[in-house]
């Protein structure tokens, strides 16, 4: 085993690599940007070294300084962790040329799944299932749109060289490819650095099952059991879980199989991950497929994509396995044989992860940035397996900045129970008890899948999030009355703990003659539709409270219980509340949802309608990648105006109304503040008007 590796990493899955080393006796040295100087992954590690400025391709990307901080500080041993240089078949090399051991796949495995179209032409000679499409390496505009037609619409495009959901679109229609393909080569291109594309049959109804699979450099080739991963958004993965629910014993071997011949055919060692899409064997889709497998009852299958290191979903394998993956691939890079043969492999229970992420699900899931105000978990452990806690595997602390330079990922929440029911349970009480201040999440969100119907259900697909629209997002927020309530017990709890023995000192409205009464007004934070809750908390001769919301009136009862937990009485309901303030902002969380408010000001919010008429801002910190109009174009509602890039995705920014473009405010390849306006947006009757003026 290595005495000393650097991880070539931020983040969770740099820490996470760090609390698996420290258990076995390993030195570990982190990289940090000037963005990560003191972040939580630095502080995990025992030796760490500045690789660059805030951008990865200026710091986590630069491979020659990474390999000269390994070389400075003795480590043996490089781990890439995911993302990044973890699949970067030149940098692999770099480090054994180094004298280095790169902890991951031979560089000509790496080469082999690399490209999407080359590893399709592979798994056809191996005899893995495909998926009907074009893999092939011209790239022209014309000759890909004739390949889409041929194959039939919907298609998916692709990019050859990435992943996680970067460089894919779905096109339903021949007069929407080739926009479709410019914006998944561009978005390629910036990614990966290369902008080939392959195009494929859309399968309808997909799931998303991928085989974790493990081999030496003894000749042993494993795979230890499938993941579930169709619950998406954006072509990226939301909840994952292990065992896929439903799938036969016979399935469950066919496509281990498949995955370990997958593996095969590169001569795999280490890590490694078969991703393939399914469908109902039922469904009858729109072509023939190629599936030896076509007779299953259950589902046909078909290779997707081998990701050539560790995903980010591997804790659910470690959860139905009890074993420890980062272990495996150290002690696997380092000479030694697999630990376990096939046939010594066993799986419990069920696990299912959450990825907890800074983002708008209302805004078409936006990312966002800020500051971790509060950041409180619910009773867990760190980076290991427990059948009774949730484990949080996190690369951030309260107090940290999510900021734009990296992916907007802040946990993963993941459960275990004995069977998929317990462990649903769990999940749920876990994401209720995740309370995050200061910036947009999906927690909220996170909560209503996992009690949908079609979650619950294992109703499963790619499009789950889409045909479950109604019931994801057009849900109400905490009852104002709770909100409120929330609010008032915070306040009072803050006033008595300032109070003094003299009641001339105290804090708390108190009178000499009488009670008193004090307004709480307030507003839905993120949400300047919703009208301004006008509250009135009456303190009375007795001491007791009242709560006053648009004329109806119930008697409040609060008592602190330690931890930012309130039990609040509201009339003759009961519940315990989670409150927590920053500055003038409150977060209330209930276990039948939460709010986050602010104390309304008249005088700061008067004009600001005014002031934002006509401006297009961006909704976060990113690059203009193109404007797709010029100053005196007209447009309708909905245009696509502008396209930014920001954590690693494109943002397309859309007309809220038809007008006339007044002036464009960036240019193209212009960095842009949260908040910043692109560009003035004019109505079309001012424009008609100035240009009939004498």
């Amino acid at each position: 085993m290595f005495t000393k590796i650097l991880i070539a990493n931020r983040g969770e899955i740099a820490c996470r690599v760090a609390a698996t080393a420290r258990r076995l006796g390993v030195r570990t040295v982190a990289v940090y940007s000037d963005a990560d100087a003191q972040a939580r992954h630095v502080r995990a590690c025992d030796e760490a070294v500045r690789v660059g400025s805030n951008a990865p391709r200026d710091s986590y990307l630069v491979m020659h300084r990474i390999i000269e901080a390994a070389q400075a500080t003795g480590a043996q041993a490089v781990h890439p962790g995911y993302g990044f240089l973890s699949e970067n078949e030149v940098f692999a090399r770099a480090c054994a040329a180094a004298g280095l051991v790169f902890v991951g796949p031979p560089p000509e495995a790496i080469a082999a799944m690399g490209s999407k179209s080359a590893a399709k032409s592979l798994m056809a000679q191996a005899g893995v299932p495909l998926v009907p499409g074009y893999h092939g390496g011209n790239n022209e505009p014309a000759f890909l749109a004739a390949q889409a037609a041929q194959i039939g619409y919907p298609v998916l495009i692709k990019a050859s060289a990435g992943g996680g959901g970067k460089g894919m679109r779905r096109v339903d229609r021949a007069s929407d490819f080739i926009a479709a393909l410019a914006a998944c080569q561009r978005e390629a291109l910036n990614s990966f650095g290369d902008q080939h594309v392959l195009v494929e049959r859309y399968v309808r109804r997909p799931r998303h099952i991928e085989i974790q699979v493990f081999g030496d450099a003894h000749g042993h080739c494993i795979h230890l059991f499938e993941r579930d991963c169709s619950v998406q958004r954006r072509h990226q993965k939301v909840l994952e879980e292990a065992p896929a629910p439903g799938i036969s014993a016979e399935r469950r071997a066919e496509m281990g199989a498949a995955a370990v011949a997958a593996a095969r055919a590169v001569g795999y060692v280490g890590a490694g991950t078969v991703e393939f899409i399914a469908e109902p064997a039922d469904d009858g889709g729109n072509s023939s497929d190629n599936s030896d497998s076509s007779d299953s009852s259950d589902l046909r299958f078909y290779f997707m994509e081998m990701n050539t290191r560790l995903q980010v979903e591997h804790p659910v394998t470690e959860a139905i396995t009890g074993l420890d993956l980062v272990e495996w691939q150290l002690r696997v890079a380092a000479g030694e044989p697999l630990p376990l043969r096939q046939d010594q492999l066993t799986m419990r229970g069920h696990a299912i992860e959450a990825r907890i992420c800074a983002e708008n699900p209302d805004a078409n899931f936006l990312p966002a940035t800020g500051t971790l105000h509060i950041a409180r978990w619910p009773q867990h452990v760190a980076f290991e397996r427990s059948d009774a806690l949730p484990r949080v595997d996190s690369g951030v602390r309260e107090g940290d900045a999510i900021s734009p330079h990296y992916d907007s990922m802040i946990a993963k929440l993941v459960v275990w129970g004995e069977d998929r029911a317990q462990a649903l349970a769990r999940l749920a009480t876990a994401l209720a008890g995740t309370h995050i201040m200061g910036l947009a999440t999906n927690v909220a969100f996170l909560r209503r899948v996992v009690a949908s119907r079609a979650f619950a259900s294992a109703d499963l697909d790619t499009a789950l999030i889409e045909r479950e629209h109604a019931a994801l997002f057009e849900v109400p927020p905490l009852a104002a009355a709770w909100a409120a309530a929330g609010v008032a017990a915070h306040r009072l709890a803050a006033e008595a703990a300032l109070q003094d023995a003299d009641p001339w000192s105290r804090r708390d409205g108190w009178r000499l003659h009488g009670g008193a009464q004090r307004r709480l007004d307030l507003v839905a934070e993120g949400e300047p539709a919703q009208p301004t809750l006008h509250a009135t908390l009456t303190r009375l001769h007795d001491g007791a409270t009242r709560l006053q919301i648009d004329g109806q009136s119930w008697p409040l009862m609060t008592q602190l219980l330690g931890d930012a937990r309130f039990d609040v009485q509201l009339g003759d309901d009961r519940r315990t509340l989670a409150v927590y303030a920053h500055g003038d902002r409150y977060a209330v969380f209930a276990p039948q949802g939460s709010a986050l408010l602010a104390r309304f000001d008249p005088i700061a919010h008067a004009g600001d309608s005014a002031q934002e008429a006509g401006r297009l801002t961006a909704p976060m910190p990113g690059k203009v990648v193109s404007f797709l109009v010029r100053a005196g174009d007209r447009v309708q509602r909905g245009q696509a105006l502008a396209v930014m890039e920001a954590m690693k995705m494109e943002h397309t920014i859309s007309a809220p109304h038809d007008g006339v473009i007044e002036e464009l405010l960036y240019g193209v390849g212009d960095q842009v503040p949260e908040g910043g306006a692109l560009l003035r947006l004019g109505a079309v009757d001012a424009a008609v008007s100035a240009a009939a003026a004498p």
